[in-house]
């Protein structure tokens, strides 16, 4: 009532002045007639001004009196209540049915799509490649069996898994619930599908294993991560909707929003002049050898490196490990594991310039990153030189140093937003489909999976970052629009400005250490 009250005073069409007025000029008596009239002239008009409106198709204004009114009115645009999917453990476990049958099976959004997918979706295309000529048959399938983990099947709208061989932690658990989540979004939109899972560190399907006449055999495995040596089909990691529930990191969205939080607190002037990274270094060869790189009583690289003991971590309940409070450096460090690091886009997050060991392994989003605008690249063989001189740079070219670390983080928060992460999942299974040779079936050992079987025995943690990445009704748009893959001659330009800036920073380096040598003799 206190908006209206506002515009129109006791709910009257008039002032409450005009009103006094005319009850001091006509009288009580004959004021309570007029009343009556006016009243019955009042509603009429609102009656016939409704049905003009109805009639030319006008929309309402929200915030009118007659925005109040009951009105059915005919649009042009299609429109759709939002509706939420049902989701109860308790009846669910009542009906002794572990999966409901009556998910919304038909996509109904309210507009059209006329946005084109960001340009790393591209690499869908080349990814598939492999397999354009020759297709996916049930034997590729069944050979490439010994290499996963699980088998995910789609038929009609629902989700099946057999699962071969036990995966590390609750990797496959949060990878099979985000594909849940996808077809939540989008209903009846995912096609019939079928398809290998391995959720472990190192890549599996050689490409120099399938070359010549063997170039039609090679399976197709979907992984978390690619290489230029492998075929392993890239797939957004399981972080993006449990982000490790063993060691307490959320989902992306949360995980995002702490640390774009957390970075405010200290201004990036303030922060430590140096390069920080904290991992578990023993892991990898190459992060064994970064700790050598570390302040010493020798030398001082410019580096601040800290061993994390996870067992420790859990311990001390993750009191000293949280992300959102790791943005307090000017420079922070990414380097791989055994093979990729689900801590990128943590470490892109911070707005801290990103000094990134040059990888050998690319994720699905990070293959559109260019040095010098979203990071500054280090060599893996002269790493701690490297670093020294990137963080001196960055010292001496404060303003520069920062528009690089605030480039990464713009590039991460508006290209790894979870619609995009969605679409990118979609495309790929959608173009994966194409290649099938034949229908897919439910497997006699698979069994059926949704969000009800998968959420409602975690308990926890597991079951907080389940329910905190669930999506709840479908979207009101669909997908981008998948762009045209690379020509090869595009992609080759890319991979050229790479090295050829990679090379540029490598001389700069050069001199500095060149004259400072020179300084010192």
């Amino acid at each position: 009532m206190g908006e209206h009250a506002k515009i129109f005073p006791g709910f009257w069409p008039y002032g409450d002045q005009v009103i006094l007025g005319c009850i001091h000029k006509v009288g009580l008596g004959r004021f309570k007639g007029l009343v009556s009239t006016t009243a019955f002239l009042f509603l009429f008009s609102f009656v016939l001004i409704a049905a003009l409106f109805n009639w030319m198709q006008i929309p309402i204004i929200q915030g009118s009196p007659l925005a109040h009114m009951s009105f059915t009115t005919r649009s042009t645009k299609k429109h759709h209540e939002r509706v939420e999917f049902p989701f109860n453990c308790s009846v669910a476990a009542l009906q002794g049915k572990k999966c409901p049958n009556k998910y919304p099976s038909v996509f109904e959004p309210d507009e059209s799509s006329t946005e084109t997918c960001s340009d790393y979706f591209r690499w869908i295309h080349q990814d598939l490649q492999q397999w354009k000529t020759s297709g996916i048959t049930e034997d590729m399938i069944e050979r490439g069996k010994a290499s996963a983990h699980f088998r995910l099947v789609i038929v009609g709208g629902n989700v099946y898994v057999e699962k071969y061989t036990r995966p590390y932690q609750t990797r496959d658990v949060f990878t099979k619930w985000g594909i849940l989540q996808l077809l939540r979004l989008y209903p009846g939109k995912v096609p019939d599908l079928d398809l290998l899972f391995y959720s472990g560190d190192e890549t599996k399907i050689m490409r120099s294993d399938y070359q010549g006449p063997n170039s039609t055999l090679a399976p197709p495995l979907f992984h978390y991560c690619g290489s230029e040596e492998n075929l392993d089909i890239v797939f957004p990691d399981w972080t993006f909707w449990g982000c490790r529930a063993e060691v307490n990191i959320m989902p992306w969205e949360d995980m995002l929003r702490a640390i774009k939080k957390g970075r405010k607190r200290t201004k990036w002037e303030q922060r430590e002049p140096y390069a920080f990274w904290k991992g578990n270094p023993h892991v990898a060869k190459n992060r064994l050898d970064l700790m050598k790189c570390n302040l010493s009583d020798q030398y001082d690289w410019n580096v601040r490196l800290y061993y994390k003991n996870w067992s420790k971590v859990v311990d001390e309940g993750f009191n000293n490990s949280k992300l959102e409070d790791q943005c307090t450096y000017r420079y922070k460090i990414y380097i791989e594991g055994s093979t990729w690091s689900v801590s990128k886009k943590y470490i892109l997050a911070c707005d801290s310039m990103t000094l990134m060991i040059k990888p050998r392994y690319f994720d699905f989003f990070s293959r559109s990153m260019v040095p010098m605008q979203h990071y500054w690249p280090i060599r893996r063989q002269d790493k701690c030189r490297d670093l020294k001189f990137a963080v001196e740079w960055g010292n001496n070219h404060t303003q520069q140093a920062q528009d690089i670390g605030k480039a990464g983080s713009k590039f991460i928060e508006e290209i790894l937003t979870m619609r995009n992460v969605y679409d990118y999942m979609f495309h790929l299974l959608n173009e994966y489909s194409k290649l099938l040779k034949y229908k897919p079936t439910v497997p006699s050992k698979a069994r059926r999976i949704c969000v009800e079987s998968t959420a409602c025995k975690q308990k926890g943690v597991w079951k907080e970052f389940l329910f905190q990445s669930l999506v709840k009704s479908p979207s009101n748009k669909p997908p981008c629009e998948l762009p045209p893959p690379y020509e090869p001659q595009a992609i080759q330009a890319s991979m050229d400005k790479i090295d050829n800036i990679d090379k540029q920073v490598e001389n700069w380096g050069n001199v500095y250490w060149n004259k400072l040598n020179d300084t010192n003799q």
